[in-house]
């Protein structure tokens, strides 16, 4: 299986600029010494790695080959058993912590915690973001038994929140200060563990977030001018996530809604279309990876739920249907998947 060029592009860059275009391709089929032999051995079949394994190998041979000082890596689901999780880092830092993927990681934020504590390594310093009663106690007694140092951000002395140029939304607001407060204690901890980072380094970094990193999807406008009905795509796919959006596009003046949606299969789709509103017109569809819930299923469950639409059979055919029937008044949002929005940004 190839990753398309956009959503490696989408998961993957260097200073803010993703791979060449041919690179994902060519570096798919490049053969990877094994690690008992030393010996070439393609990443083809018979190992079938899941997209997100491929899409790990990617990054880490691509990260390599172009030599980076350092490397920030995300955990794609969980922790524990991740495949990111070969890495042995200066410091792990742990985010808020909400039900997603459940039927792998459990359904109780005190299963998913002790996931998401399989990123504690010896001896190497932790920071979780926010303290959840749920989950403290967890990741506690995970860095006692591993001899980790632990901070939890929200328990450290106040730290000030540099200007950033993320556009952050009101549904953002809670996340985004939540987030910003374990990288802060983050930086903190590194700088005591001897790293030269400098305040004014810290200030530089948060003002230019979207152009070091090339973040998308967060409530992202892709709508060009005012003749065309707003835009907008953003990543919120768990509960959480997609209770923030659906607040904030109460808030975001609109006649009427439009949603290009698209899951993948491994989530908790009934509960998550729930939270849909009833009154928008959908176009299902599915994004392009094997984990994909079918369009048609998808739009079968939704109409027991009360949702009415159609299925499309990409992405970019949903869209356009939505484009071609919204008027200039109304609003088209897009979401239900990462995958979904790598296919338009």
């Amino acid at each position: 299986m190839i990753p398309q060029n956009e959503v490696v592009n989408f998961y993957v860059n260097r200073g803010g600029k993703c791979p060449p275009e041919e690179k994902p391709a060519k570096m798919q089929k490049r053969s990877f010494p094994t690690p008992s032999t030393g010996a070439a051995a393609p990443v083809t079949p018979p190992l079938q790695p899941s997209f997100f394994e491929m899409t790990t190998i990617l990054s880490f041979d691509y990260f390599a080959r172009e030599k980076v000082d350092i490397a920030v890596i995300e955990v794609g689901m969980g922790g524990r058993l991740d495949s990111t999780n070969i890495i042995s880092p200066e410091l792990s830092l742990i985010t808020n912590i909400s039900l997603d993927h459940t039927q792998f990681l459990g359904d109780a934020l005190e299963k998913i915690a002790v996931e998401k504590a399989g990123i504690i390594k010896p001896n190497t310093p932790v920071v979780i973001s926010e303290t959840q009663k749920e989950t403290e106690n967890i990741f506690r007694e995970t860095a006692a038994k591993k001899n980790a140092e632990i901070y939890f951000a929200d328990q450290q002395s106040a730290y000030p929140i540099p200007a950033s140029d993320l556009a952050i939304t009101t549904y953002q607001q809670k996340n985004f200060k939540g987030v910003l407060k374990g990288v802060l204690c983050a930086l903190n901890v590194l700088q005591k563990c001897g790293w030269n980072i400098t305040e004014r380094a810290i200030q530089e970094g948060f003002a230019n977030v979207c152009k070091n990193t090339g973040l998308q999807g967060r409530w992202q406008q892709l709508s060009a001018n005012t003749a065309q009905p707003l835009i907008i795509a953003d990543t919120g796919h768990n509960e959480s996530g997609v209770r923030d959006v659906l607040q904030q596009i109460q808030k975001t003046p609109h006649k009427n809604l439009h949603i290009v949606w698209g899951m993948v299969g491994d989530k908790d789709v009934e509960h998550i279309l729930d939270l849909l509103p009833k009154t928008a017109v959908y176009y299902f569809c599915c994004p392009p990876l094997p984990r994909g819930l079918n369009e048609n299923e998808l739009q079968k469950t939704a109409t027991e739920k009360g949702l009415q639409g159609k299925a499309y059979t990409s992405v970019q055919q949903a869209l356009q249907a939505a484009k071609q029937a919204a008027n200039k008044d109304d609003m088209i949002y897009i979401g239900g998947s990462n995958f979904v929005i790598a296919e338009v940004v």
